[in-house]
């Protein structure tokens, strides 16, 4: 039998799926609006189509014409009360769920709680350093604060993340975060906020969750609390991430159905190799070990050209490999 090795010194740019970008950032485009302006940005949803009971509150989510940062639109979210309860004023792009009418017991996730098969996802595939928008706010009462937290993962996710009766543990699918928490008091003037993205994988998400509120604390009893919201958006700093083959001393090539990462000159702990068919879907991630030349079995796959990248704490090496 003919044994073939092939090195990849192949540089492959995959910046059209690894920097990807959020969709709807701006909220000029809307569905499900009722008079008085209540509605959902399209790909993002509040209590209107939250699980069953959330969907029992007053509308927290508006369409905004006249607040604008850019475009002809903002979104709105505003704390309101509900039967004497403070009802917190949110978007997301997940899922609002009220198990029941303990306000402790809401979270929102990929998933909803009434319709298990109802799952929504925000598609995402990149490794951004910071998550930025513009806002403005105006402060129900004593305390009250905005909040804007950007999930990367994988699978399903839920925020809070803590498992409980009513969702599973899902730490294991997170890639990283970032939590911008406004100042209290009323901003009547737009101002930028920015956040830097805390990664806690080398591996690359599928998905974002992003959830906004207008009282950063779940248990707020205030009401009134109003955040306006325009233009969110990611940045990548290219600066920190070297994606050059020439200059990444790391060595990948393939052989009959398996996948070699010689890692024998480098010794950092956070590496992912992560494998994608030609339409930049993931369909493979595996953790390298330092020092050493790593195999990984790619049978499963079927034959063909992949691309791949071996990512690591301040570089990214991309290539091609193929799979006969």
């Amino acid at each position: 039998m003919k044994r073939t090795f092939t090195l990849l010194s192949i540089s492959l740019s995959l910046s059209a799926f690894a920097q990807t970008t959020i969709s709807n950032a701006g909220f000029e485009m809307w569905g499900n609006v009722s008079p008085g302006v209540a509605g959902e940005p399209t790909g993002w949803y509040s209590n209107k189509s939250g699980s069953s009971t959330a969907q029992l509150a007053s509308p927290i989510c508006f369409k905004d014409n006249a607040i604008v940062h850019t475009g002809t639109a903002s979104v709105r979210v505003e704390t309101i009360s509900y039967f004497g309860t403070a009802v917190n004023g949110a978007v997301t792009t997940g899922v609002i769920n009220a198990p029941t009418l303990t306000k402790t017991d809401g979270y929102i996730g990929t998933v909803n709680y009434s319709t298990a098969t109802d799952k929504r996802y925000m598609n995402f595939t990149g490794r951004p350093d910071s998550l930025v928008g513009y806002y403005q706010y105006l402060s129900g009462g004593a305390g009250e604060q905005p909040k804007v937290r950007a999930i990367l993962h994988t699978s399903d996710y839920f925020d809070p993340e803590t498992p409980t009766t009513y969702h599973a543990a899902c730490l294991a699918n997170k890639i990283g975060d970032a939590l911008w928490v406004g100042p209290t008091g009323t901003s009547a003037v737009w101002k930028r906020f920015s956040v830097s993205f805390t990664l806690t994988s080398a591996a690359i998400p599928t998905h974002i969750m992003i959830n906004v509120t207008s009282s950063a604390n779940q248990a707020t009893t205030i009401t009134g609390s109003k955040l306006w919201l325009d233009d969110i958006g990611v940045i990548y700093n290219s600066t920190k991430i070297n994606e050059s083959n020439k200059d990444v001393a790391i060595k990948v090539f393939s052989h009959d159905k398996t996948v070699f990462v010689d890692f024998t000159n480098r010794n950092e702990d956070l590496a992912s190799l992560i494998i994608f068919d030609l339409t930049g879907k993931q369909v493979a991630s595996f953790k390298v070990e330092a020092s050493k030349v790593n195999s990984f079995d790619v049978s499963t796959l079927n034959s063909g050209l992949f691309l791949y990248q071996v990512i690591g704490p301040d570089y990214k090496k991309s290539g091609k490999f193929i799979i006969e």
